[in-house]
This record gives C-alpha cells, structure tokens and sequence, in this order.
C-alpha cells in the first residue's frame, strides 16, 4: 500500500523487525530481533560486532534477504509505502532508485566484466529514461561528484584496474546515480585505510547535507560512528541494546556497549594485555 507522504513524519519507520533462516533441524534461526527505530533525514549509525544482525537489517529494508529467509514486522514503510505488501514492481523500482545500499568490499560488489562507467550508466538507465549519451554525461559528473580525479579515465577501467578507495568510490558513485532518498551503507570503509576512511567520509557527509538524504550507516567501529553520526544503535545478537545520541558514548548504559569501549585501547594508557568482553547469557534475552 502506497501513499503521499507527510513532510512531519519520518522517512523509515521499521517496527518490530524480525529476520529468520531455516536450520539443519528443521526450526528457524532468528538473526534479527525485534529491531524498531525510524529514520529522518539524518545519519543514523548501527554498530554491533559481526553476527548482531547489522547486516541483515539492511538488506530485510532493501528486500534482498535470501529467499530462504523469513522477515516479519509489524510495520516496515518508507515514505508512506509498505514495504512488506508492496508489489514485486514498486520494490523493484524502490531499490536502486529511492534506496540504495553500497555494500561491504567493491572487490566483490561489483560486475568483474563490466567498466566502472558501464555499470554506473546500467544503474541509471534501469531507473531514469535517459539517453546513452545524457547517462554517461551524468556518470562521469557522479564520478567526480566522489572525488575521482579523472572520471573520463575511471569510466573505462574494469574494477581489478582500481584501487580499494577508488572502487568503493565508485560504488558509491554508482549508488548515488539515481539520487535515491536513502543510502544504507554497510561497512563502506573496514577495508581502507585511515587517510581514505576520512575522504569517504567526508564525501558521505557532504552528499547527505547536499541533498538532504537519510543515511543508514552500518559500522563495527563504535568511535567512528559516534563522530560522523547523528544517532547510533547498539545491537547484539540480533536486538537492539541501547540507542545513543551522537557523542553520547560516555553515557553508555548497557554492559555490552561499555565492554566493547573498554576493549578499545587509550592513548597514553599502558594496558596489556587488552580486557576482553566478557558476554553475559541475558544480553541475548
């Protein structure tokens, strides 16, 4: 079901999300877990350690949980339309289009027999009706909309002919083609360095307050997420810990967050070796 949609009310609304698969036993496994929250147009972070669902919750808004899976919510919608009912036709044309989502590791992300420009200019054409000519036109402008310096000479290379930074770039670019209303991010810089860390953040950043988007940012790194997002989630095992505001590590209340910080080691402070987590079995209740 579909609607107008209120300029008051949020972007996202996902309320009581659940993401299951089948196992050996013939029972089901639940990797998501009740997750609620809604989004504006803002940078939401969620963070957790891998296998907490980070994931999944971003591929369940996105429909492209395995086919195996189950999703459930009491509400899932974006801009006034359900997104568990809709047709297979308005998700289609949703993603990619309205929501897109820029995955982990360009290395695997991205088709190893098409140039960089070939993919960015299918990725709009499956959602614009442009002209070759106007998609290209519009390709090399996205390529350089993410700090490529030479579009013209990106456009024609194969992903193996680029960098990690500049193939997450150009993910990015590619993702960012279509204008979409909302970016879901899944680890877009656990495989660069530092240095192309911040200037993906920094492009992320600007395309956000530029063109008012909602953001999505999934991450295992607490400290980043806190600097560069607006709120934060805490998952694990599947649920939703603890929510912060921006900046409100220090605040943490729940052990699960405050033994992840004090995992993490301190300027100036002598500790070896690192403290480990020590998980509690009611966290996962």
């Amino acid at each position: 079901m579909s609607g107008a949609p209120d300029s008051a009310a949020p972007m996202l609304v996902v309320e009581d999300l659940n993401v299951a698969f089948p196992n050996r036993d013939g029972g089901w496994v639940e990797v998501v877990r009740g997750v609620s929250f809604t989004l504006g147009r803002e940078r939401l972070g969620i963070v957790g350690e891998s296998g907490s669902g980070k994931s999944q919750t971003g591929r369940a808004i996105l429909g492209l949980t395995a086919p195996e899976g189950r999703v459930t919510a009491k509400r899932l919608a974006f801009n006034g339309v359900d997104l568990l009912h809709c047709s297979a036709g308005e998700r289609r044309a949703l993603r990619g289009g309205r929501i897109s989502m820029v995955l982990q590791d360009p290395k695997f992300s991205l088709n190893p027999v098409m140039t960089i420009g070939d993919q960015i200019v299918e990725t709009l054409r499956t959602h614009s009706t442009v002209s070759k000519a106007q998609a290209r036109t519009k390709a090399l402008q996205a390529l350089e909309a993410v700090q490529i310096d030479d579009p013209e000479r990106v456009y024609k290379l194969y992903p193996h002919e680029v960098s990690g930074g500049m193939g997450q770039r150009a993910m990015i670019a590619m993702m960012l083609i279509a204008e979409p209303d909302l970016l879901i991010a899944d680890e877009p810089t656990s495989a660069l360095d530092v240095t192309v860390q911040v200037q993906v953040l920094s492009i992320l950043d600007a395309l956000v307050v530029q063109r008012g988007m909602g953001l999505i940012f999934v991450s295992h790194d607490l400290r980043l997420v806190s600097t560069f997002c607006d709120r934060i989630l805490v998952m694990y095992a599947g649920r939703v810990v603890e929510e912060l505001q921006s900046g409100g590590l220090a605040s943490a209340k729940h052990p699960y967050t405050q033994g992840l910080l004090n995992c993490l080691p301190k300027l100036g402070d002598n500790r070896h070796p690192l403290p480990t987590l020590n998980r509690q079995p009611e966290w996962a209740l």
